[in-house]
Order: structure tokens, then sequence, then C-alpha cells
């Protein structure tokens, strides 16, 4: 494997943590609206991965015997589990029974995904960093 192609691995990376972050900022900015344009309160998002296949052409031409080619973002799952009921007859969108619909966010789980998924980006970064390293110390051989 060449320095490029880890650092495309590493890239790809990165920007799929950084997807990962912002919907994870998004489920906890919206933790507590019960009211969205869809109707009802704001459902939890996933950020769902994948691997970065390379088309079958592609990988024939290519004269790496490796087919690494790093990670994206597949698509961003709703989480379609029940909704927290709270007693709140005093709220704009309690029902009949004074029980307000609430999102279907944890805190708790979404700081853990959101550390998570910081610790993966420093690690790519430091893997990035580490390449370049290499790349240098490679380039001072050959003086």
């Amino acid at each position: 494997m060449d320095v490029f192609n880890s650092l495309n691995i590493s890239a790809s990376a990165l920007k799929a943590q950084r997807i990962r972050l912002d919907t994870i900022s998004a489920n906890m900015a919206n933790a507590e609206t019960t009211r969205t344009p869809e109707g009802g309160p704001y459902r939890r998002k996933m950020v769902v991965f994948e691997p970065q296949q390379m088309s079958f052409a592609d990988h024939m031409a290519s004269k790496q015997s490796t087919a690494a080619m790093g990670v994206r973002v597949s698509q961003i799952a709703v989480d379609y589990s029940e909704s927290k009921l709270v007693y709140d007859p005093s709220h704009p969108d309690a029902d009949d029974s004074g029980y307000v619909a609430m999102p279907n966010v944890d805190i708790l789980k979404e700081t853990t995904d959101m550390l998570m998924a910081t610790r993966a980006y420093e690690a790519n970064v430091t893997a990035i960093k580490s390449a370049k390293r290499m790349a240098l110390k490679a380039l001072e051989i050959g003086k």
C-alpha cells in the first residue's frame, strides 16, 4: 500500500466521522423537539457506514493487489423506536390525556457516540500525520 492510498483511506474516514458528528449534534439539538414538519416528535438519526468499493473494471485495471478504498456513509437512517410519553398537560402538543410524545433521543447515548466519533476522528488524523512523516523520511533517504 502506498502513502497516497493510506492518506485517501484516512481522509474518507475523516469525512464519514464528520458526518456522524453532525448527525449526533442534530440529534442533541432536537432532543426536546415535539413538533416536526413531518408531524410528531423528532426521530433520532443514525449514520450507517459501508466500505467504499472499487468497480470490477477499475480493480482489474489497477496494478494494486489490495482493494482497500476507505469508508463512506451509505445512509442516514431514522430510528423509529417508541417515543417517550411525558405527562405535561400544559404543553401545547399534549394529547387529550395530557401526555406529550417526546423525541427518542437519549442524551447520554448521544454523548457516548460523540466521544467514539471524536476518538475515531483523532485516530485518523494521527494516521495521516504518521503517513506524512513516513513520506518525508523516505524523501530524506533519497538525498
